[in-house]
C-alpha cells in the first residue's frame, strides 16, 4: 500500500503559478507511476498528467499540455506538479495518485493509489 500526501495548494490570481507536491511512502518510489488529477463538485475526476517511474515518459491532459509540468524527485520520493498560466477554470481539488504498473499514455484513470486532495482555487 502506498500513501501519497498533497502540499501546496491555495489560493492564486489568474496568471499565477503554483506547484503541488507529493510525498510518497510504503513503496520503492521509483517503481510508481505518478499521477495527478483534479476534480471540481459535480464533475467527474479529470485527468491532469503521468509520469513513468523513471521520469523519461509523460502524458498530460489537453489542457494541461503548455502550461502544466509534471516531474518527480526520486531521491526525495516526491512527485510534483508545476502549474503555470493558471486560469479560474483551473479551480479544483487535485489529487496525487500512484499506480505500480507499467507506464502507459492510456491509462488515466485507475491508478492504485491515491492521495487525500488539497484545493487549488484561482481568482479572476
Amino acid at each position: 500500500q502506498v500513501q501519497l500526501v498533497e502540499s501546496g495548494g491555495g489560493l492564486v490570481q489568474a496568471g499565477g503559478s503554483l506547484r503541488l507536491s507529493c510525498a510518497a511512502s510504503g513503496r520503492t518510489f521509483s517503481s510508481l507511476v505518478m499521477g495527478w488529477f483534479r476534480q471540481t463538485p459535480g464533475k467527474e475526476r479529470e485527468f491532469v498528467a503521468a509520469l513513468s517511474g523513471g521520469g523519461g515518459r509523460t502524458s498530460y491532459g489537453d489542457f494541461a499540455k503548455g502550461r502544466f509540468t509534471i516531474s518527480r524527485d526520486n531521491a526525495k520520493n516526491t512527485a510534483y506538479l508545476q502549474m503555470n498560466s493558471l486560469k479560474p477554470e483551473d479551480t479544483a481539488v487535485y489529487y496525487c495518485a500512484a499506480d505500480s504498473r507499467p507506464f502507459r499514455p492510456s491509462r488515466r484513470s485507475d491508478f492504485g493509489s491515491w492521495g487525500q486532495g488539497t484545493q487549488v482555487t484561482v481568482s479572476s
